[in-house]
């Protein structure tokens, strides 16, 4: 368990070399800059928002553009190209985008003209169809939308919100025009035409005559009579001809500029390329704004991990012209966090990095942290054969895909790991997709053939199950207090040493002592222990020693003694809290049996079909989809039931966190990874 030393890097050189040394820093990426040096009157910090700005929009057009050419010519990525990593490129390539920046910033400045193009070709062609669609119900009316009528007539044309004929239409129209009937009783003339309806409209053609015309017209609007809102020159099947004419001839460009846009396509690995490349720039430029510099030099000041001091140093006092200061940082300072450790425990990193990196004066807890980890996660899923699912695919991912991301590289070895621990517990338990043996054999070979345990069956003996999950939470728990004293004796606190954890230890152990051979733990346990008078008599020795210790010395740093001891009473009513630590482990047993339970109803349903070939079929199809399931449900509850083991019950005995993490400057690149030079 290690967090790596830093040392403190301080560089002064020639503003003409900023852009080189920036960069190689920059491709390095082992220097964590300060980014909140204070000016003085000879060092400024130079503003460089606007070029900022700029950085941005260029990043903004090249991922618009490569979205749109997602959305026209969609990349083919295979199932688990998540793990492939990012694409390899050489300097040579990265820097060819460099010089070819403006050229690729110009393809994507296209590539979103054509989109804009096209979307507003297909903005007209919507808005055409619509017009055409609207004039469907017109399309037999003989005369333009926008007929008045003849020098003594006036048409009305319009529609109604309901279906109606002829007939009710020309009733409608006699109602309006009754009251003004010549004396011999003949009716004003008029043509009343339905030209269409349906069950949510009439469209109707009018004509009468013109002094009529404006009293007929007030009288059909209070039964709902409307004009329509576009009103044509043609007749409406004329006007939709030369819509679909329109239509035709917009499709025809749409496809041309689709077309054209698709051919983009091969450039789309240049256009990723040339996105990393303004992201690095835009990245120095942030740095280079907060860099302290005067006419003619510049400062840069940071943290480097100690084992690249020395070669990053050399580097640039050969390339460039500078001075260069190396030391350790001073001891009021907290300098970033960068974890060390061997293959193993570096898988679990990312768990302790949840939590938070350790603090100023807290060692790295990793290495036992993931020995710990790994042994309750293959305690909880406890299935040999799950164990076995889990450790080959993690381990076929981790060699079929060799350039993955470290996060997930590491993420995957840490389940291989556990999945590892999980193949030991399901052997110890004797736990194989459940009881698929047994089912299987029983159901399809006629005699039952039993793997028996190594160990135990916690399903026929949950309580001792239960027992065992206290004892290995015990342990972890005093695990978390040893850490907590070997901080203490590191930096030679030795009162504290023994106010705050051997007396504890005394008063744990015995209580501990003392409950094993009571009569309550038998009932419990079913287990009998019988400890000699002597051992009775230590128990209670450390037991009450133990106690007395915490409440006299728990409050040593007041010196009124009322408050010592009142202080010293509420930490000893911490040991509550150890008990409802130690009962949180029986979350062992409960996902144990959950796995075990689980698997084993999956069995039993897919046995229920009976053998022969129809009930091969049925068990396979249950089995394989039960299992699925169950394995990923429990693989999750394994997953956070141990985090929460680590972080509340272990850490919570040793450990605060709140290390600010190494964060060095560097090509944060999301779609390519430079090569560099040897």
């Amino acid at each position: 368990m290690a967090v790596l030393k830093m040392q403190r890097l301080g560089i002064c050189a020639w503003k003409k070399n900023r852009k080189q040394i920036l960069e190689l820093l920059q491709r390095r990426g082992v220097l964590d800059i300060d980014t909140d040096a204070a000016e003085d009157e000879v060092f400024k910090k130079t503003d460089t928002s606007e070029a900022r700005g700029d950085f941005e929009r260029d990043i903004q057009l090249i991922e618009h553009a490569l979205e749109i050419l997602q959305q026209y010519v969609p990349e083919q990525k295979s199932l688990f190209s998540s793990l492939e990593g990012k694409d390899l490129v050489d300097l040579e390539e990265y820097r060819r985008i460099e010089a070819a920046r403006e050229t690729v910033l110009e393809k994507a400045r296209k590539i979103e003209a054509l989109s804009r193009e096209t979307a507003e070709g297909e903005t007209e062609i919507r808005k055409l169809e619509n017009e055409r669609e609207a004039l469907e119900p017109w399309k037999s009316l003989p005369v333009p939308m926008n007929f008045a009528g003849t020098k003594r007539t006036k048409a009305l044309i319009g529609a109604f919100p309901e279906m109606m004929t002829s007939e009710q239409l020309g009733e409608k129209v006699e109602r309006c025009l009754l009251p003004e009937q010549d004396r011999d009783g003949e009716l004003p003339g008029y043509f009343a035409e339905v030209v269409s309806a349906d069950s949510s409209q009439s469209c109707v053609f009018l004509l009468v005559k013109a002094e009529d015309a404006d009293r007929l017209e007030e009288h059909l609007r209070t039964e709902g009579f409307s004009r329509p809102s576009r009103l044509e020159d043609r007749k409406p099947a004329d006007r939709q001809e030369q819509l679909a004419s329109e239509i035709k001839e917009l499709d025809r460009k749409r496809e041309a500029l689709e077309k054209e846009l698709i051919s983009f396509a091969e450039y789309r690995e240049e256009l990723k390329l040339a996105s990393d490349y303004y992201r690095a720039r835009l990245e120095k430029y942030e740095i280079l704004g907060n860099l302290l510099q005067s006419k003619k030099t510049f400062l840069v000041t940071g943290y480097v991990p100690e084992r690249a001091a020395g070669d990053l140093a050399r580097e640039l006092s050969e390339k460039f012209p500078l001075a260069l200061e190396l030391a350790d940082p001073a001891e009021e300072e907290e300098p970033p966090v960068l974890l060390a450790n061997r293959k193993v425990p570096s898988s679990f990193e990312g768990v302790v990095e949840a939590f938070g990196l350790p603090g100023k004066g807290e060692i790295d807890p990793t290495t036992i942290m993931s020995a710990c980890y790994i042994f309750l996660f293959g305690l909880m899923l406890s299935d040999a054969a799950y164990g076995f699912v889990v450790f080959a695919a993690c381990l076929a991912a981790l060699l079929k895909f060799p350039r993955m991301q470290e996060g997930m590289r590491k993420s995957l070895r840490m389940f291989m790991y556990c999945g590892i621990s999980t193949m030991f517990w399901g052997v110890m338990f004797g736990s194989y997709f459940g009881d698929v043996v047994d089912v299987v054999s029983r159901t399809f070979f006629g005699h039952q053939v039993t793997i028996p345990a190594v160990w135990f069956v916690p399903l026929n003996d949950p309580m001792k199950m239960l027992v065992f999950s206290m004892l290995f939470g015990v342990i972890h728990l005093f695990l978390g207090l040893g850490m907590k004293g070997y901080m203490l004796l590191r930096d030679k606190k030795y009162l504290d040493f023994v106010c705050d954890v051997l007396f504890w230890y005394l008063l744990l152990m015995g209580l501990i002592l003392i409950l094993l051979p009571s009569g309550m733990f038998e009932s419990i346990s079913q287990m009998q222990f019988n400890f000699p008078p002597a051992l009775n008599l230590a128990a209670k020795v450390m037991a009450v020693g133990g106690a007395a210790g915490i409440l006299l010395m728990s409050g040593r740093g007041r010196k009124n003694w009322f408050l010592r001891v009142a202080l010293g009473a509420y930490d000893l009513y911490g040991v509550t809290s150890w008990l409802s630590d130690v009962l949180s482990y029986s979350r062992l047993l409960a996902l144990g049996l959950a796995t075990g339970v689980i698997g084993s109803v999956i069995n039993s349903m897919g046995a229920m079909l009976g053998g022969g070939v129809v009930g091969a079929i049925g068990f396979t199809l249950v089995f394989l989809i039960g299992h699925s399931i169950n394995i990923g449900i429990n693989l999750l509850g394994a997953y956070v039931h141990t985090n929460r083991l680590q972080y509340v019950e272990f850490f919570g005995k040793f450990y605060e966190g709140g290390g600010r993490p190494f964060n060095p400057f560097c090509i944060k690149s999301n779609y390519v990874e430079i090569k560099e030079e040897n």
